[in-house]
């Protein structure tokens, strides 16, 4: 089924396949999201949310079909026909990532953390940590930029990884589980600190959840079963609720 987004898409699937063995896992799935959209993907385990966001990521390459990611400044990139450097390329360059276990290393503080994709790109430390630095404040990490991993709480750190997840001006943020490894109440916190790093700032958000909590609050819910969407619907907060996040 093809999913209609209310702007021009930023990702477009079409045909989207994979599979593992005799399991298919994608089965030729048409997919569009629009910029500055936040779209919730949800599932049962094993139900192929997590490939679907790993093929769009440009994590993993499909066995068939296209995966187009139009980005301001440049050309269509085709991800599916893209070898293994490429995608790296292109995932440092303009996409970003935040995970349930945040991935964050734990000998780096959280400025260290937060500005390594911008000193991977070739910005100076100086520079990409005090870019980083503006990221936590505005995360609500102000007086914490020096604090190792160890020492900031399950919801601290994943503020970290929506900065470093944002320091690149990345125009698409992928999140896998977010908030999964959280409390109701840091869950909340959490998620509005990502959408207003997001589609707040006109960015567009993919979120695979099982909480429904997190789903409500995106534009958008696209459901799956055995490796095919079975439903898209719009959450019951519309985009009006991204604008209220940057507030």
């Amino acid at each position: 089924m093809t999913s209609a987004t209310p702007s021009a898409p930023v990702l477009e699937a079409r045909g989207l396949t994979k599979t593992y063995g005799a399991l298919r896992a994608l089965d030729a799935i048409d997919l569009a999201i629009g910029a500055g959209e936040s779209v919730a993907i949800m599932g049962a385990s094993g139900s192929g949310k997590t490939t679907l966001l790993h093929c769009l990521a440009a994590v993993l390459a499909p066995d068939a079909g296209s995966v187009r990611l139009t980005v301001p400044g440049r050309a269509p990139i085709e991800l599916a026909g893209l070898d293994e450097t490429a995608r790296s390329a292109v995932r440092r360059t303009h996409l970003g990532f935040v995970f349930q276990e945040h991935l964050l290393l734990p000998e780096l503080t959280a400025a260290e953390n937060a500005a390594l994709p911008l000193i991977i790109q070739g910005a100076s430390r100086a520079d990409a940590e005090a870019h980083a630095r503006g990221w936590l404040q505005a995360l609500g990490l102000a007086g914490m930029e020096d604090r190792r991993i160890g020492e900031l709480s399950g919801g601290q750190a994943q503020r970290v990884a929506i900065a470093r997840a944002q320091v690149t001006g990345s125009p698409v943020v992928f999140a896998d589980e977010p908030t999964g490894a959280l409390d109701s109440a840091t869950s909340a916190e959490v998620l509005s600190a990502l959408l207003h790093a997001t589609v707040g700032q006109g960015r567009t958000l993919v979120v695979v959840t099982h909480d429904a909590d997190v789903a409500a609050r995106c534009d958008r819910v696209v459901r799956m079963s055995d490796g095919r969407l079975t439903g898209g619907q719009a959450a019951t907060t519309s985009r009006a609720r991204g604008a209220e996040e940057a507030r």
